[in-house]
């Protein structure tokens, strides 16, 4: 949808409709062209029957014939994706559409409602109905089986960093007193021993604080190996196309089970076309400042997907590890092995270089070059 222009289909009489979505209502502005007057309507989120009536209203105000097409937008949040659906199933175009890639003015206070936002949107659609391809940034909608597959990898993401929050509070806590404990499962008997800085016991409020949270840590360290068993069953026995993958990258050094789901789930079943593609989504692409004379690099856009920009880097370091021999290993350490900081920098473009291989592997099944499989 994105790369390819609509000049001819934008001459044809079309409805174009921009959807503000909100907890309370949708306000649906509609119109026929860039100087055409406007239709707004307020409908219930979701109400099929007002959405339908809402839109034959915009035909009929506007003298749109029933064959012509009705195109539609939203800014993609938390509603997700299935406005999109409901819309596809109502024959409705639609695009979602990532609102950070939404132009805005620079003033340090601009007006912000609804309405206006709703114009801005809809001259925006007419823009990239008329050809600019890069008025914005259409963001894909996966089917409903690829979203659903990606609750198990995602929801042990979601654990591992409950860990890590739990651990953190419970250190935080006996720091407070000088403590340092060890979090196994002799947690309450470490505490009840232990002693603080003046070498006094531990007072009653903070014991039973820190087993409270402990608890629940436990609750969680359960939850999560028995995700991460589940998870490592998957990558042996999956049938599916993306469980394929999955497999064919497990099979490297260096790759885990944990980092090829990551990887397959969130940014290799997209039917990416490029390296350009990869990097962006991945989030380690650069934001260079070319003005004149002045050349600025302004580090990582940081505008892909936060676990797959984690999970590369952790890759990086891995693939230095356990694939010396190969040929992106030996570019890194002849670019960046000259000290612990330029290592520390080098290893996001490692590992930008690493993604795509596994990209190209994953597809094609060709090795990077000097990598080996495991035994």
């Amino acid at each position: 949808m994105s790369s390819t222009t609509h000049r001819a289909e934008f001459t044809a009489a079309a409805l174009y409709v921009a959807i503000e979505l909100s907890t309370r209502e949708w306000l649906l502005t509609m119109s026929v062209g860039p100087d055409a007057p406007r239709y707004r309507a307020h409908v219930q989120p979701g109400h099929r029957a007002m959405l339908e009536q809402a839109l034959r209203a915009g035909r009929t105000r506007f003298g749109v014939p029933e064959a012509a097409p009705v195109r539609s937008c939203y800014e993609a949040g938390r509603e997700g994706f299935w406005p999109a659906r409901q819309l596809a199933a109502l024959g409705v175009v639609n695009v979602v559409v990532d609102s950070s890639s939404i132009e805005v003015p620079r003033r340090a206070r601009r007006a912000k409602t609804d309405r206006l936002d709703g114009e801005k949107l809809l001259r925006l659609l007419l823009r990239h109905w008329g050809g600019e391809r890069d008025v914005w940034h259409v963001v894909h909608v996966p089917t409903p089986e690829a979203e659903d597959a990606r609750h198990a990898s995602r929801a042990l993401t979601t654990l591992q960093a409950d860990r890590t929050r739990l651990r953190n509070r419970i250190h935080s806590l006996l720091a407070l007193h000088g403590v340092h404990l060890r979090l196994d499962a002799r947690v309450p008997e470490r505490l009840a021993a232990a002693r603080d800085w003046a070498g006094a016991p531990l007072p009653v409020g903070v014991q039973a604080r820190v087993l409270q949270v402990w608890r629940v840590l436990q609750t969680v360290e359960a939850e999560r190996q028995g995700l991460r068993r589940a998870e490592r069953q998957r990558a042996v026995a999956g049938r599916a196309e993306s469980r394929t993958r999955v497999q064919r990258l497990t099979q490297l050094r260096g790759v885990a089970a944990r980092s090829a789901t990551v990887l397959c789930d969130e940014l290799f079943h997209r039917g990416l076309r490029n390296r350009r593609e990869v990097g962006a989504l991945a989030g380690l692409a650069s934001a260079p400042y070319r003005s004149g004379t002045r050349v600025v690099d302004q580090g990582l856009m940081r505008s892909g997907i936060p676990a797959v920009r984690r999970i590369a880097v952790e890759i990086g370091w891995a693939w230095i590890r356990y694939q010396p021999e190969s040929a992106l290993t030996q570019w890194y350490q002849r670019r960046f092995g000259g000290g612990a900081a330029l290592r520390r920098l080098g290893i996001v473009a490692l590992a930008r270089r690493v993604i795509i291989a596994l990209w190209r592997y994953g597809e094609t099944g060709v090795l990077p070059e000097g990598a080996r499989l495991k035994a």
